[in-house]
């Protein structure tokens, strides 16, 4: 639980890579909600394509997680299951597909119709949800592409974080958020 380390040391919000859907108990190597609240996260990434879950377990991390007052981001890989995950109320959605995880060809750009597909879908089960632009994102014109599609956000790829300049890297991303 190195996160607590990190929560300590910045003044941004914190999420972990992922929560396992347990309660307290037998659950070695497992990352409770609890403990990732208690670490000073305020939310974590649930189903990344890393850390696939069955969709019963992607439900109850999500309540789970709710109830230890974190925010959700559950990411799926297509249209079918942005739509079914969108029934199960994360706070947001991050479609990414993950052939292109780690590629540096962001969907957005390259699969736009992976999310304007996922969005149109995700609008029908769960109007309220914020859907967010994952795999690949590592420039500004990717975020704008990202924003354009309708998209409310992005998930920053490893590209960002393996940059030789990451400050550089990282307002390059911010700066094309706050232009849109």
């Amino acid at each position: 639980m190195d996160i607590s380390r990190i929560a300590n040391e910045v003044d941004i919000p914190i999420f972990a890579q992922h929560v396992d859907p347990i309660n307290y108990g037998s659950h070695t190597g497992h990352i409770l909600p609890q403990a990732i609240k208690e670490a000073g996260a305020i939310g974590t990434i649930i189903n990344h394509s890393e850390r696939r879950l069955k969709l019963t377990d992607i439900n109850t991390a999500i309540r789970m997680a709710s109830e230890a007052g974190l925010t959700s981001i559950a990411c799926a890989d297509t249209a079918e299951v942005s739509a079914a995950v969108a029934a199960l109320n994360p706070d947001m959605i991050a479609v990414e597909p993950p052939e292109l995880i780690g590629t540096g060809i962001p969907v957005s750009r390259a699969k736009p119709e992976v999310v304007t597909n996922s969005i149109k879908l995700i609008r029908k089960v769960n109007p309220t949800v914020i859907i967010l632009c994952g795999a690949g994102i590592t420039k500004g014109a990717d975020v704008k592409a990202a924003l354009k599609l309708g998209t409310e956000g992005i998930l920053i790829a490893s590209g960002v974080v393996k940059a030789k300049d990451q400050y550089t890297a990282l307002l390059d991303l911010a700066e094309a958020m706050m232009k849109a």
